[in-house]
């Protein structure tokens, strides 16, 4: 049998390092293994299969769109797309916008940029991110991230890009020990940013609004502050809801938590769209800045732009959200969580802060040592001990996702209050057995 580890390029790893078990199937947040072991998905995969795996009335849309039309450029209409983007404009309230459909997560980001450079009459205006951010793997995407794994590979100055410190409050990048003055801190330096550069040469601002692989989750201040500050200034404001929307941070998309005072301009969906069960991005634009566009040329194309496989897979995972009620049973499921791994922060000390809880993610920060915050090993490097622990939760049939020295916590939306009770009771042994001179 074929071995993909002698054919095949992995993502983000030493090829010669890579070793992973083969997937053949799933169900719910389970994942059925080639060997006949279940594993339980504790990070819904890349923070994407949100409604769980072969979620069947996703499947069902798939196979009758299939039956129907598999393929039609953008240059036709296709039925699917204008009923998700209609449904897209709906959650997200943008009445009198327009959506434009993508692969995936980096080129939704990608034709954001251009979307707000071309309807803000700034072709070459600069676009202000964060570090420890991540928005695609692309070379603009890269120049846009803020991310360790990216930095080697593009200049963010030769992508007209200018980056600022992030919300974290746990480390606060401006000094301060109160999360809601460290955040105000975070988007004034965003507003300081745009005003040495000049707002006239000043497109955007792209920022995750909460969940992200970085692990830093923005005191409640930032966002309304940092919408604040753009509009105040004339510059757009491009939430990159590729990871946090869809029910996974306890609202469609995580800016909605703070009303009006949250919303963007822009906003740009991947991942959860589809529950990931076909490629699929999008950009969603507001009224005002679709009205900049309506009347000029949109120099830009794909050819698999809004699929209609992958737009009857977004609809049909729109309704299941609804139907299934998830966005609700993720803020619940999510208090449960926090509530639970403060629990067991009180036991192990290796656990230095604990984040999330508006929706089904979360993320734990371990330390050597509390009292000073020292890290278990320099970012974004992985101490062999939270490897062991890792492994030793697969062995278990637990899939935990790490970066650094955070355990990453986004189950599924439909995980069983069981299973995620089982896995925290498990995480909990192996931080005694794995840090014990810490507990």
């Amino acid at each position: 049998m074929a071995s993909e580890r002698d054919s095949v390029l992995h993502s983000w790893c030493v090829q010669a390092e890579w070793h992973a078990p083969t997937v053949v199937g799933g169900r719910g947040a389970w994942l059925e293994l080639e060997d006949g072991r279940r594993v339980l998905d504790m990070s819904s995969l890349a923070e994407c299969s949100n409604l769980g795996h072969q979620h069947p009335a996703v499947v069902e849309a798939i196979r009758r769109q299939a039956e129907r039309l598999c393929f039609v450029t953008a240059a036709w209409g296709a039925r699917p797309r204008a009923e998700l983007a209609a449904a897209l404009l709906e959650k997200s309230g943008f009445a009198g916008g327009r959506v434009f459909f993508t692969l995936a997560g980096a080129d939704a980001n990608e034709h954001a940029v251009k979307f707000a450079r071309q309807a803000g009459g700034k072709p070459r205006g600069r676009i202000v991110t964060r570090d420890r951010s991540y928005h695609g793997a692309s070379y603009a995407c890269m120049a846009l991230s803020g991310d360790a794994r990216t930095r080697a590979q593009a200049d963010p100055a030769a992508f007209g890009v200018l980056q600022v410190p992030p919300p974290y409050a746990y480390r606060c990048p401006f000094g301060s020990a109160d999360a809601r003055d460290c955040g105000e801190r975070a988007a004034a330096a965003v507003a300081e940013a745009i005003d040495r550069a000049g707002a006239d040469g000043v497109a955007a601002v792209l920022m995750e609004p909460d969940a992200g692989t970085n692990g830093i989750v923005a005191p409640d201040s930032y966002w309304p502050a940092l919408r604040q500050a753009t509009r105040a200034r004339g510059v757009y404001l491009i939430a990159d809801e590729v990871m946090s929307g869809f029910g996974r941070c306890g609202e469609w998309f995580a800016w909605q938590r703070h009303g009006e005072a949250g919303r963007p301009d822009l906003m740009t969906l991947a991942k959860g769209l589809t529950g990931a069960h076909l490629p699929l991005g999008a950009v969603v634009l507001s009224a005002e800045v679709a009205a900049k566009l309506q009347h000029e040329m949109l120099y830009t194309g794909l050819t698999y732009c809004g699929h209609p496989l992958s737009c009857a897979a977004g609809l049909a995972a729109l309704r299941a959200y609804e139907d299934e009620d998830l966005i609700a049973r993720s803020r619940t499921l999510g208090a449960r969580l926090l509530a639970e791994l403060q629990a067991l922060q009180a036991r192990h000390p290796v656990i230095g802060d604990v984040r999330g809880g508006h929706g089904l993610f979360a993320v734990l920060e371990l330390v050597a040592d509390r009292a000073t915050r020292a890290p278990l090993a320099p970012w974004p490097q992985t101490a062999p001990a939270l490897r062991a622990l890792v492994d030793a939760a697969m062995a278990e049939g637990v899939s935990f996702a790490t970066r650094g020295n955070l355990i990453l916590l986004a189950p599924p939306l439909v995980i069983e209050e069981r299973a995620l009770a089982d896995a925290l009771s498990l995480l909990d042994r192996l931080l005694a057995r794995f840090f014990p001179s810490a507990s």
